[in-house]
């Protein structure tokens, strides 16, 4: 039983995450008639989910009936066993009393034990599993083999051949990773390899669900790969459990803009450690919210020292001051899974062009054309084959970049 709510649980948390990617892309899905594609995705989780609760279904059954049976032998026994007894002494008031104590004491406890081992025993024990199993390996394992010939793989064809002696790390990197939400799911990055160079600007495309924000997450630590290494700066990407407080080698900025309850400065500077009111800082305030546009909204809000209510704010406007914290963000690595989306094109496009004049490496999951455009490569994830190349060269060599191109360059006419 144990094992089947392993694969239970395992097949309804990747069937849950499935369909919240799904959710979130329905749009997409519907206007780009993918509806065949996305139930393709979810159906065999489906599937597999109901013919799990199946199994379970029998097994619960199975014990009911081992409960049934077996737990009524006391009865049984006592009740053969009684014309022996009382020849040997026993009276028939001490035969009461014992049938008594098997009828409401014995077997209403041994039917609650049963019941609680069997159905949550097994879920906690599942659980509990989740939480003593060993951390990942650190360890960089060594490239993939190369696939067998006709076979698929992601790759980006970018990895830089091995140089003699001493490099700089790269701002990121994927050895073969693969990652699969759940086992028996198919992967979402399957065998990735990626080499993110330092003060790079590269733009992340794709389909809706095909595995953009999944590789955002990796770098971000918040996800392990099932096999292979994700690097941030030469280092494992998800530290050890003893890490404390944020990692200083990354910042992540996700679609739903995280503004809090407080002055307009402390949302802009709470990625920031150190004194914030010498001159030094506030200069770089003043500079960030010129160089991102941001004068307008500051002044209405009433100053960088006015309070902010959240609730108040549009999702655009929670946006444009969530960029502005990554601006100032000291983290050499920015990743932006499509926090820019609530914001116009123009002041979409002044963002990232302030965030990759920043020093340091952006990485932007993209949602128009002319964010990848102006990226200094593009990766473009379709399931089975990654490539990576920049915005002229890819619609040559990639078909699905080229349909992507084309349809956002309807939308933009339209």
């Amino acid at each position: 039983m144990a094992s089947v709510q392993r694969r239970s649980l395992d097949t309804d948390e990747a069937l849950a995450d499935r369909v919240a990617a799904l959710g979130e892309g329905l749009r997409d899905v519907v206007a780009c008639g993918g509806q065949e594609a996305a139930r393709a995705r979810i159906e065999p989780l489906v599937a597999a989910q109901e013919r799990l609760a199946g199994t379970l279904a029998r097994w619960a059954a199975l014990r009911t009936l081992a409960l049934g049976t077996a737990g009524r032998l006391p009865v049984v026994a006592l009740l053969a066993a009684t014309p022996w007894l009382l020849g040997r002494g026993v009276t028939a008031g001490a035969l009461a009393g014992g049938l008594t104590y098997v009828v409401q004491a014995l077997l209403p406890a041994l039917n609650s034990l049963m019941t609680a081992l069997g159905s949550a025993g097994t879920r906690l024990l599942v659980v509990l599993e989740r939480f003593c199993e060993p951390p990942p390996s650190l360890s960089p394992t060594p490239p993939a083999a190369p696939p067998p010939p006709g076979g698929s793989r992601d790759t980006t064809e970018a990895r830089p051949p091995a140089r003699v002696g001493r490099r700089a790390a790269a701002a990121a990197e994927l050895r073969g990773v693969t990652f699969a939400y759940g086992p028996g799911a198919v992967p979402v990055l399957d065998a990735l390899d990626l080499v993110v160079r330092p003060g790079e600007h590269l733009a992340v495309v794709g389909p809706s669900g095909i595995g953009k924000s999944t590789l955002t997450a990796l770098l971000a630590g918040m996800l392990s790969p099932d096999t292979g290494t994700v690097l941030v700066a030469g280092a494992a990407a998800r530290r050890g459990a003893g890490a404390a407080g944020p990692d200083p080698r990354r910042t992540l900025l996700p679609q739903q803009a995280y503004v809090f309850t407080g002055t307009v400065r402390e949302n802009l500077t709470h990625f920031c450690r150190g004194p914030a009111a010498t001159a030094a800082e506030e200069a770089r305030v003043r500079g960030a919210i010129a160089a991102l546009g941001l004068e307008a909204l500051v002044d209405r809000l009433g100053g960088l020292d006015a309070e902010v209510s959240p609730r108040l704010l549009s999702r655009g406007e929670s946006q444009h001051l969530a960029v502005a914290a990554a601006y100032l963000s000291p983290a050499p690595l920015l990743l932006l899974d499509e926090a820019t989306c609530h914001l116009d094109p123009r002041t979409e496009e002044r963002a990232e062009r302030a965030l990759a004049d920043r020093p340091g490496t952006l990485v932007v999951v993209a949602h128009r054309v002319s964010s990848a455009a102006r990226a200094d490569r593009v990766l473009v994830l379709d399931g089975t084959r990654a490539m990576c190349g920049t915005h002229a060269e890819l619609p040559a060599r990639s078909p699905l970049y080229r349909d992507l191109v084309g349809t956002w360059d309807r939308v933009t006419d339209t």
